[in-house]
């Protein structure tokens, strides 16, 4: 069957094409073996075409961002690289003929990658937190706003300046869709980037994420009232059959499917998994609506979207649709769309107009700076560093793979010409690749984030202050044992506690992170949930009432981020203490302990810094009446001979007391001092295991220097190196002992760069 139809991307040409379509369509081949004498006629059925589109696609793809990682370059500029280099490629002769029914290459192509768009766009929506659009602050809303209508204010001023006699509808509709690329803010664009460049828990990603949810709802209400308006002239009565059918869709997904999802949240266990079946049928329910609202002449990834800000974010639901599809999605289907997209380009026709690049040259960069710079003023203006503010400026004129979604459906729709298509896809892949580079260099929050950082630790404390104490729980398993190390720490009226606790959570199923501050009685009753593992505390502040002081929160964040969480909690509450939970023995024999009225504790003293703050934490415990406390001194052999350093010096002034008091070291506390000498590692582990069943609790340190001879040989069979090689004897599994250990740590000196 033949049919004339402009060809691919041509769609302004005078002219009339033949193309053959062979009707039903061929989808398998018997093989390279079919067509003895031309094997490449495997390519003319669809799934092997399809099928050598993907592998080159995903080959230069991962081929390209392997090298231009190393500088910094993101993985979405990439892709687009990637489409840039297949061009030329794909033009030879000798691939021209492997691939040489392009018509089909074409429908295949994008029949695949839009709908592998589909899905992204549908998991963005899963991401998504609306609600965090209606919670911003005024400076988030204001900047959210500015930023849409700064771009489109100075767009239209550049438009009336090049205004030319008798322009046609045409290019005066193209203008009108490039302002309004040039202005979208994309919640999903800022957050893959912020992800990208790990700071996305930041105070300046949280901001942007803010503004960007503002600026995106924004938009999209914005083109919707540009749509209706223009299809009000030609035809009020379609524009008010559109708007109820619209309202109708909101209603039915929010009101009914939502619901649904809830009911299938109530019927998954805590912690369990969701029920296979309903996830396929929620994947289902997407799709559906995509098709919905492509039969209401809109594009099918606004209907796969408000679907996906209807389903509940997190676990259970949303995290598992996002376990399931998200690697899938964005490994393949997200890069063969963004190549794909790119390879669309025309070069030499968009150069063949001066006039027309000169103006998209002036165009791009006057819009970008108006979007840029009222950022950067705002921000500013708020008491942000300028450095700070030129980089939130930075992120909020991003642009990434929704901006190229949105070109090439104008392009489809037959919208905008070719050579603004071409313009259009520069700017996007000028702009991702330059962005990213700027940020980097600009926004360091470690550097300032620790530049003023006081020395704080046990052993600087001074006597009879407040010991401010963060304690950071992952699971419930964690919380009777933290208390019970908490309520060791002896706090008295002299010497209270101040217990920051932070229950970390993976962010799952989320594209911006959550803090809970769970002393606000407000925040806390909406998120019972999160508050059930940390009840416990408040219980055991009012057991120590005037003793200790307790203030929780909740942290949803990446897991490669929780550090920054907890160094950024550590740094705005100064505390001195941080205790943090391991995955494997988390104090058993403690807790049987717990209600007994004496604990054994155990102190291994090698030398050291990391030793001396181990033995302050550790007299402070021997205030309490319940406890007994043992320092075993485990001196090197070679040690005993005259050979003397600072740290030794040191050490020597902190057991001072601990040996002229044997026994009791003031105010009744029950301390008892051991030399024990080794000179070997075969040795230190002996005694290790002789003590283990003696005491409840042994503290030891982290960082003694493994090149000692006490610990000779002992670092190459360590587990964990970060429990320290004495840390990873007592809490091996050959170690047959319930034995708790807490290892500890000073703080670490860092050198940074002062902005």
């Amino acid at each position: 069957m033949a049919e004339s139809l402009p060809p691919p991307y041509h769609l302004y040409d005078n002219a009339t094409y033949e193309f053959c379509f062979v009707l039903p369509p061929k989808v398998n081949s018997a093989g390279i073996w079919e067509n003895a004498t031309n094997s490449f006629m495997i390519f003319s059925y669809s799934l092997p075409f399809l099928e050598l589109h993907f592998v080159m696609i995903f080959l230069v793809n991962h081929l390209v961002y392997t090298i231009l990682r190393s500088i910094g370059i993101t993985l979405f500029a990439s892709q687009m690289f990637a489409g840039f280099i297949m061009v030329p490629i794909l033009k030879q002769e000798q691939s021209m003929r492997i691939l040489h029914n392009q018509v089909l290459g074409v429908q295949i192509m994008d029949t695949a990658s839009l709908f592998g768009f589909t899905l992204f766009f549908f998991l963005t929506g899963v991401k998504m937190d609306i609600k965090s659009a209606f919670r911003t602050t005024k400076r988030s809303l204001g900047i959210g706003i500015v930023s849409l209508l700064s771009p489109i204010l100075v767009g239209a001023a550049v438009q009336v300046n090049f205004r030319q006699p008798n322009e046609p509808e045409q290019v005066k509709m193209e203008r009108l869709i490039g302002t309004l690329i040039e202005a979208l803010t994309s919640f999903s664009v800022i957050a893959c980037l912020l992800a990208e460049l790990k700071i996305l828990n930041t105070e300046l990603g949280r901001l942007a994420l803010s503004s960007a949810a503002v600026g995106d709802l924004s938009t999209l209400f914005l083109v919707h009232i540009i749509t209706l308006s223009q299809h009000f002239v030609s035809s009020p009565l379609l524009v008010l059959v559109r708007g109820v059918i619209a309202c109708c869709f909101l209603a039915l997904l929010f009101f009914v499917f939502r619901l649904l999802m809830y009911w299938v949240i109530k019927r998954t266990p805590n912690g369990g998994l969701v029920a296979e079946v309903y996830i396929t049928a929620t994947m289902m329910a997407a799709v559906g609506c995509a098709v919905v609202t492509h039969w209401t002449d809109q594009s099918p990834l606004i209907g796969a979207f408000l679907f996906g800000l209807a389903v509940p974010d997190g676990p259970p639901l949303g995290s598992a649709l996002i376990d399931k599809f998200e690697c899938f999605t964005n490994g393949l289907f997200l890069s063969v769309y963004v190549t794909s997209s790119t390879m669309r380009i025309r070069l030499q026709k968009w150069l063949s107009d001066p006039s027309h690049v000169k103006f998209s040259t002036i165009f791009i960069i006057t819009t970008f700076f108006a979007k840029l710079i009222p950022c950067c003023i705002g921000s500013y203006l708020n008491f942000m560093p300028f450095r700070d503010a030129l980089a939130f400026g930075l992120i909020m004129s991003s642009k990434g793979i929704v901006q190229l979604s949105h070109v090439c459906t104008f392009r489809d729709n037959k919208l905008i010409s070719q050579k603004v298509f071409t313009a259009m896809i520069f700017c996007i892949l000028a702009n991702a690749t330059i962005v990213p580079l700027l940020v980097r260099f600009l926004y360091d929050p470690d550097s300032r984030k620790y530049a003023s950082y006081e020395q704080r630790n046990l052993m600087h404390l001074k006597p009879n202050v407040e010991l401010r104490v963060l304690a950071c729980v992952h699971s419930p398993d964690n919380v009777p044992a933290m208390i019970c190390l908490l309520d060791l720490t002896c706090s008295t009226n002299e010497s209270p506690n101040a217990v920051y606790v932070i229950h970390l959570i993976e962010l799952r199923g989320r594209n911006s992170p959550v803090f809970i501050a769970h002393h606000n009685q407000e925040t806390s009753t909406a998120t019972s949930s999160f508050f059930e593992n940390i009840i416990s505390f408040y219980e055991y502040e009012g057991n120590n009432w005037d003793l200790v002081t307790v203030k929780a929160f909740t942290i949803i964040t990446p897991p490669k981020l929780m550090h920054d969480d907890i160094c950024t909690m550590a740094l705005d509450k100064q505390t001195s203490f941080i205790i943090l939970p391991f995955h494997r023995k988390w104090i058993q024999k403690l807790l049987k302990q717990s209600s007994l009225s004496s604990f054994s504790i155990g102190m291994l003293f090698l030398g050291g810094k990391d030793d001396r703050e181990a033995l302050t934490l550790a007299r402070r415990m021997a205030r309490d009446p319940r406890v007994k406390l043992t320092v075993i001194h485990l001196i090197a052999y070679q040690n005993c001979r005259n050979v003397v350093y600072w740290d030794t010096v040191l050490d020597t002034e902190m057991l001072k007391d601990v040996k002229q008091n044997n026994g009791e070291l003031g105010n009744g506390c029950d301390v008892m001092y051991v030399e024990e000498v080794s000179d070997c590692g075969a040795q230190t582990i002996k005694l290790i295991m002789s003590i283990a069943n003696d005491y409840d609790l042994m503290i030891v340190d982290r960082s003694y220097g493994v090149d000692s001879i006490i610990l000779t040989g002992l670092s190459e069979w360590s587990e964990f190196s970060e429990l320290g090689v004495v840390g990873d004897l007592f809490a091996s599994t050959d170690l047959d002992s319930s034995l708790s250990v807490l290892v500890v740590q000073q703080q670490q000196r860092i050198n940074v760069k002062r902005h």
